[in-house]
């Protein structure tokens, strides 16, 4: 699932540093307009045993994030940067991903083409670089490049709690 070439370049520089600081760079998104856009970076804790990352830690972690885009200054106008977490409907970019969270209900986008483009479903897994929906109760297979993109659709019960 390649990313953007801006996008995919602030992901270049920012994962080893993440993975210096046990910081899991999840996404990146260059949005608004051209001359002054939004740099969207979601992060999370490399060690999936911990909790989701807390706003104090997202805080404490922008700094070094700020500075790499500095270093890099990909965009050569000014840009606002925003960090977050990846929230409840979390984006899934890596391999690693659609394995970590099957049996979670995903939407999916696929690149324009032929063919149905939208899929929402219950997340079967990732073999090799195809990813396994269930969908209307049938198995669709997409091919992990053809996901332009694909995130966790939030399901709450009756008593407003996630399941």
């Amino acid at each position: 699932m390649p990313k953007a070439g801006l996008e995919q370049t602030i992901i270049d520089a920012l994962e080893p540093r993440g993975a210096e600081r046990g910081i899991d760079v999840v996404d990146v998104e260059v949005v608004g307009a051209t001359k002054a856009p939004c740099v969207r970076v979601r992060i999370d804790h490399a060690d999936e045993s911990l909790p989701t990352i807390s706003l104090d830690e997202v805080t404490a972690e922008t700094e070094w994030i700020s500075a790499a885009l500095d270093e890099l200054d990909p965009i050569p106008s000014s840009f606002t940067l925003e960090v977050s977490s990846p929230g409840m409907a979390r984006p899934l970019r890596k391999p690693h991903d659609f394995e970590r969270f099957a049996g979670e209900t995903v939407s999916a986008s696929l690149v324009p083409g032929e063919g149905r483009r939208r899929y929402t479903g219950v997340l079967l897994g990732i073999e090799g670089s195809t990813v396994a929906l269930e969908c209307d109760g049938e198995r669709v297979e997409l091919a992990l490049d053809d996901i332009r993109k694909c995130t966790i659709k939030p399901d709450f019960n009756d008593a407003g709690t996630k399941k």
